[in-house]
């Protein structure tokens, strides 16, 4: 049964309600034993109103409920929401196959999934797509760079967001496979080839690492930048995010302290360029 088969109990307005206050305070109030139990507990209490305004001890039992440790990416993790508030409408309708246990164990089973899907998505895929286009639009100090990717960033946030709530809150339990299933992990992997092909594209056009060194012999001379260029293009901008990467993800350097080492690496290079360049 769905909250379809009986007459809702959720007016649009509340159903709204709930979406704006996880969207704006998922991360309002968090600590490593709640995370973000208490924001999805305060989107959850215009629905929980709602449904047991006639309860109150009810209403109380659902509010502890929702007030357990909880933690999943908050754009993609609008998807538990709106499958927890179909729960809750079930419940109040009477159906006797979902208890507070069973909406738990949803709620559980699936921030995991639904965090690990999102963390490569979003920040690891999506935001450097973005950036790079954005990157691309600014060369030469246009405004339109860093406002493409404001406009895009937040339409694609919001739109995608209230998509899933909405889909979750329709689907109830049957969106777990539609969402987190089979389909779902292909077109994953998918944005990752995809995710990876364009950080590799940027790192190619906007990291700059040459190598001015020209070797004077009696009879020729030999341009090192050009013989590497020749050999490998790029190879120097490929060397630095290779070491970058080592070093955040393996020595877990912040980026930071990477940028500033660089900082002082290519101001001490370009020291001793300017030194030998003075003596020749």
């Amino acid at each position: 049964m769905t909250q379809n088969e009986n007459k809702s109990l959720l007016d649009k307005k509340t159903l709204n309600k709930s979406y704006v206050r996880w969207m704006m305070y998922n991360l309002a109030s968090t600590s490593y034993e709640f995370l973000e139990a208490f924001g999805f507990a305060y989107a959850m209490e215009p629905v929980l109103k709602k449904l047991y305004a006639k309860d109150p001890q009810e209403f109380k039992d659902a509010m502890k409920r929702h007030s357990v440790f909880y933690n999943t990416e908050p754009q993609l993790g609008a998807l538990v929401n709106g499958i927890t508030v179909g729960l809750e409408e079930q419940r109040a309708q009477g159906n006797s196959d979902i208890d507070g246990d069973f909406i738990n164990s949803m709620k559980i089973g699936l921030m995991g999934p639904l965090a690990g899907i999102g963390d490569s998505m979003i920040p690891e895929m999506l935001i450097p797509i973005l950036l790079s286009i954005g990157l691309g639009l600014a060369s030469g100090g246009s405004v339109l760079g860093p406002l493409f990717y404001i406009v895009a960033y937040n339409l694609i946030m919001v739109l995608g967001s209230r998509f899933l709530f909405y889909k979750g809150y329709s689907l109830g339990a049957k969106s777990v496979d539609l969402f987190v299933g089979e389909t779902a992990q292909k077109v994953t992997a998918a944005i990752t080839v995809l995710g990876t092909v364009v950080t590799g594209g940027v790192a190619a056009s906007y990291v700059k690492v040459p190598l001015p060194i020209v070797i004077k012999m009696s009879h020729s001379t030999i341009d090192i930048q050009k013989t590497l260029d020749g050999i490998f293009p790029a190879l120097m901008p490929l060397l630095v995010v290779v070491v970058s990467w080592y070093f955040m993800s393996k020595k877990h350097v912040s980026p930071l302290r990477l940028i500033l080492a660089y900082f002082v690496l290519a101001f001490v290079g370009y020291g001793i360029a300017y030194g030998i360049k003075a003596m020749m």
